[in-house]
């Protein structure tokens, strides 16, 4: 079977990764969250290794750290992918993710804008940051995090800044991308919006 890249982008707790499991496998195809490539490194760079270098040796196994879904963590995975030579590290493993036979789900920050252009589908998930801080709030007083509302808010907001405003592959719809806003979607509706979304194209 030929590749068919899927790219789903949009900012963070927007729904991006649930509705990117869903879609890889409702259609039997690879999913790959890149984030978690930042998070790992993040994760490296928080135990004193250089982020650079830790793009550069990065391993599947560290992507297997339970530690990687922390709120540290992701505040040090959004200021390593500000450092173009991270990206650049870490560009060649998820393109040639993208293109494996049978197709593949990819979602992150920049997929559909720089990682795969030429995708065949093109998604961009988003929401309200205050729906996105409830979300968020909820998942991480699920993992017995000691947080409240507007911490998590201020923190959904400093990063959404970061990602928007970095020089290096900015955040940001690509031009050809279907827009999915799931503030007032559940689960099941958003992953049905992404579904028709994806065969509309396909069909198209």
């Amino acid at each position: 079977m030929s590749p068919f890249t899927i790219a789903i982008d949009g900012p963070a707790a927007a729904g991006k990764g649930t509705i990117s499991k869903a879609v890889a496998a409702h259609f039997g195809v690879a999913h790959l969250d890149t984030g978690l490539l930042y998070r790992a490194v993040g994760a490296r760079m928080l135990r004193g290794d250089d982020p650079i270098e830790a793009a550069r040796k990065l391993e599947a196994d560290d992507l297997e750290n339970p530690d990687l879904r922390t709120a540290e963590v992701a505040q040090a995975a959004s200021r390593v992918a500000i450092i173009p030579e991270v990206r650049a590290a870490l560009l060649d493993f998820q393109r040639a993710f993208a293109r494996r036979s049978g197709g593949a789900v990819l979602d992150g920050r920049d997929i559909g804008t720089v990682i795969c252009p030429r995708a065949e589908v093109k998604l961009f998930v988003t929401a309200s940051a205050e729906i996105r801080a409830r979300r968020r709030l909820a998942e991480l007083l699920d993992h017995g995090f000691d947080t409240d509302f507007e911490a998590v808010l201020a923190d959904v907001k400093a990063r959404d800044d970061r990602d928007m405003n970095r020089a290096d592959a900015p955040l940001r719809p690509a031009e050809d991308a279907v827009t999915i806003d799931t503030s007032t979607l559940d689960v099941d509706a958003a992953i049905a919006a992404a579904i028709a979304a994806v065969e509309a194209r396909r069909a198209g």
